[in-house]
């Protein structure tokens, strides 16, 4: 009788034994497939995106690299107004790492391969472009100077390269203002559109502040 009751205890605990690591392992394995799914939401959330968004970054890249290089040829001079250098150095520490994060975006959206768009004023064909149906309605890269432009800004020199430089980035900002807008009523990628209106924002500060330097040159 002792050890039939011994048996027939032993087996209950053998139960609760199985029951609570059968609990712990289900437990564990809805946790696992509730942080999958969470990580897949916030993939997929992250790399949500339309064509308002890819146009966006790359037509930004190229016009982002112009005003980096129009930067450049106004910091090699001598005699540039010390306030129009320290523009020309915010435009090239803010406009740099922007560019690094759309060339991100582009190989995140499978754009990473495609050719470049600097120096295709207008953007003729785009919308014979995979992917960029619909998109005829954007607007083209805005405030692009010319290689005229730009040689005239390398040869320019003291006030004058100043002015000019003041009078050329003033256009460009309007064009990447105009843009950004385009991207925060059209685009669907909350990162892109927070760009966006950082660029928005930030440009139309500096363009304040180029013109009230050109009145005093």
């Amino acid at each position: 009788m002792n050890r039939t009751r011994k048996l027939v205890a032993g087996l209950a605990a053998l139960t609760v034994v199985t029951a609570a690591s059968a609990c712990d392992n289900s437990a564990t394995k809805d946790a696992a497939s509730g942080s999958a799914a969470s990580q897949t939401s916030t993939a997929a959330a992250a790399s949500a995106h339309n064509h308002a968004d890819m146009m966006f970054a790359h037509m930004m890249i190229p016009h982002h690299q112009q005003a980096v290089q129009m930067s450049d040829m106004i910091l090699a001079k001598q005699g540039i107004d010390p306030r129009v250098v320290q523009l020309a150095t915010q435009i090239k520490a803010a406009q740099g790492p922007e560019i690094d994060t759309m060339r991100g975006w582009l190989d995140q959206w499978g754009m990473g391969g495609m050719p470049g768009m600097s120096g295709m004023p207008g953007m003729p064909g785009m919308g014979d472009m995979p992917g960029m149906g619909g998109m005829g309605d954007m607007p083209g890269m805005d405030g692009m100077m010319s290689p005229a432009d730009m040689q005239a800004l390398q040869t320019a020199q003291g006030v004058a390269a100043s002015r000019l430089f003041l009078t050329q980035m003033v256009k460009h900002h309007q064009g990447a203002i105009a843009m950004a807008e385009n991207e925060i009523k059209n685009g669907q990628s909350t990162e892109a559109i927070t760009m966006a209106k950082s660029i928005a924002s930030s440009q139309q500060q500096e363009i304040a502040t180029m013109n009230e330097i050109l009145r005093s040159l």
